[in-house]
């Protein structure tokens, strides 16, 4: 197996297209794991190069929402009353740890898109 880190924008793109011929491979088979060394290499390069910052909570509850088609008055079992479900949507009160606790196991919203800080309306 001919493989080489991934260090220049020259070696992602040649590793990308390498990727792509190899997306049919059967695991298990020297090209199956030619693929699976490649992508582990390529997703190293992009995390370290391409890095995803996380969403504000506010953000990644009404993501959440939108992907499970939930309304305010769905959040009430996990921040309370009604009132203060609007009030965490509208950045008027930030979330508690129960909150938080209650919005990962409950929503599966990663913790750490819930502790992230908040940015502040104006």
């Amino acid at each position: 197996m001919d493989i080489k880190p991934i260090r220049t924008k020259s070696d992602y793109r040649a590793a990308l297209k390498q990727i792509d011929a190899l997306m049919s491979a059967r695991a298990g088979t020297p090209e199956g794991e030619r693929l699976d060394v490649l992508a582990t290499l390529l997703e190293a390069y992009e995390a370290k190069n391409f890095p995803v910052d996380l969403p504000d909570p506010v953000e990644a509850i009404k993501f959440r929402m939108e992907q499970a088609n939930l309304s305010p008055k769905d959040l009430v079992p996990m921040i309370g009353q009604l009132n203060r479900v609007y009030e965490v949507l509208n950045r008027k009160r930030p979330l508690t740890l129960k909150m938080i606790w209650r919005l990962h196991r409950e929503l599966g919203i990663p913790a750490e898109s819930l502790i992230k800080q908040e940015r502040r309306a104006a």
